[in-house]
């Protein structure tokens, strides 16, 4: 029996959208394309594959039998193909989506950017953000090229590389009344603190280390973003514990004033994941290469 090859890529999208309209989008096609080419899909793979449900659609158990035989098929093909390809980064003209969290984002872009800017000046960045759900990046799908943060559960298609390591320290305002140039636990405990609430598990790792070395804090305010830790520092006697290279980038404000924790607060890692259709991209594989480097050369400064 032939098979159209072409009509794979659609059935996998399909498995992983479970939506009509965004299986079109991320295929470059218009709907009626698309269901045309899930019709034919069908004939050919003898099978209905794709139920419509009040939420979506979801696949029978013949298309779920067959999504990882046909991923693996098209991801050994990706690898023989895309293997053999040059890829030049000073003459590459290219758009790639990645997601960072809002700390990675904060950290590790610009120096990404700067590089970037060196070395392969027509590749360009789309960020998009990282919360907690990986699916919603398109990371799962491979819409985006790489996500970067704390990485948790990762479903199978995905490849996890661990980056670098950070730690925490402490920030308040250069005049603080009462904190001189270190901080002891009674000093932390007697304070009220600025609380980061970024989304995803950095703050879960850090009220977890709070717990862990029974350190106690009071929260006055808790703000979504770290850019609004700073202006409420240097207004206020408040305290916060931010990662380490945040408060490295803060330490430059002449309003602030940076020590170390009262006590150990351990470390976080931070990692990158990619889909595995990009393995042995060289395009892929350059700019996963240079984050790596990126976030190895910082966190080591």
């Amino acid at each position: 029996m032939r098979y159209d090859l072409n009509l794979l890529p659609t059935f996998i999208a399909l498995m992983e959208e479970r939506n009509v309209t965004r299986a079109a989008e991320r295929l470059g096609m218009t709907q009626p394309a698309l269901s045309n080419a899930l019709n034919r899909l069908r004939v050919m793979l003898r099978d209905p594959l794709f139920i419509r449900e009040r939420y979506g659609m979801q696949p029978t158990e013949k298309a779920q039998e067959l999504a990882p035989v046909i991923a693996a098929a098209l991801a050994t093909l990706d690898d023989i193909v895309l293997g053999q390809q040059d890829f030049d980064p000073a003459q590459a003209n290219r758009l790639f989506t990645i997601a960072p969290n809002s700390y990675v984002e904060y950290v590790l872009m610009p120096a990404v950017v700067t590089r970037l800017r060196e070395q392969a000046p027509g590749i360009k960045l789309r960020l998009t953000p990282f919360g907690t759900d990986l699916a919603e990046t398109g990371v799962v799908s491979g819409s985006t090229a790489m996500v970067i943060g704390r990485i948790t559960d990762p479903p199978d298609n995905l490849v996890v590389q661990h980056i670098m390591d950070d730690g925490l320290a402490c920030v308040v305002r250069a005049d603080h009344p009462t904190v001189g140039d270190s901080l002891s636990r009674e000093q932390y405990e007697a304070l009220k603190h600025v609380n980061m609430l970024p989304p995803g598990r950095l703050r879960a790792g850090l009220f977890q280390a709070l717990q862990k070395q029974a350190l106690k804090r009071e929260v006055a305010v808790s703000v979504t973003h770290f850019l609004a830790v700073p202006e409420l520092v240097a207004v206020t006697d408040y305290c916060s514990t931010l990662p380490r290279l945040i408060c490295r980038q803060l330490a430059r404000d002449k309003r602030l004033k940076v020590m170390p924790a009262p006590v150990d607060l351990g470390t976080f890692p931070v990692e990158m994941a990619w889909h595995v259709r990009y393995r042995h991209d060289p395009a892929h594989r350059w700019l996963r290469g240079l984050v790596a480097d990126v976030a190895r050369e910082i966190s080591a400064a």
